[in-house]
């Protein structure tokens, strides 16, 4: 995967997934799982498992396990949805503009497999002035000292160091 010579850079392979690996990594997912992340469905709001999370670590894809989010970045939003003002490295988060339900709003998605995330809205708190609304079933929580899950085998914990 060649990046624009502006874009950020990562430790992490962002190259998609072959479509065994695809298969394999869909077949573990829940039917609400799927429906978020791979149908861009969205949790209902103060539902979610990760909203009232207050543990230090990092919020990883579910479907292929990148890190997407640092901990230190939530914050409450009172929307009821994980909230975020950036993410742990802008490589790892695509922005493709959404014009479903009559609103013009901007999807995240993880950059390795193209899972939907949420959307970013800009009414976040500083430094950035962004609010990343994530639904927890796209993510999941590895907490400090945890090695993160690597389910592609591409040697994610050694990009992590002594977290």
């Amino acid at each position: 995967m060649t990046k624009p010579a502006d874009s950020p850079t990562t430790e992490f392979d962002l190259s998609p997934p072959d479509p065994a690996e695809r298969k394999a990594l869909e077949a573990d997912l829940s039917t609400e799982e799927a429906e978020v992340l791979l149908r861009h469905g969205t949790e209902a709001p103060f539902c979610g498992g990760l909203l009232d999370n207050k543990e230090d670590g990092v919020y990883c894809c579910r479907l292929c396990g990148l890190p997407l989010f640092r901990a230190h970045t939530k914050f409450e939003s009172g929307t009821g949805w994980p909230s975020f003002f950036a993410p742990m490295n802008e490589a790892h988060v695509v922005a493709v503009r959404d014009v479903s339900y009559g609103m013009v709003r901007i999807e995240t998605r993880c950059a390795r497999c193209d899972s939907h995330q949420g959307h970013v809205f800009p009414d976040g708190p500083r430094p950035t002035g962004l609010r990343y609304c994530i639904n927890s079933v796209s993510l999941e929580f590895v907490g400090d000292g945890q090695p993160l899950r690597d389910p592609l085998g591409r040697g994610d914990n050694a990009h992590m160091g002594a977290r």
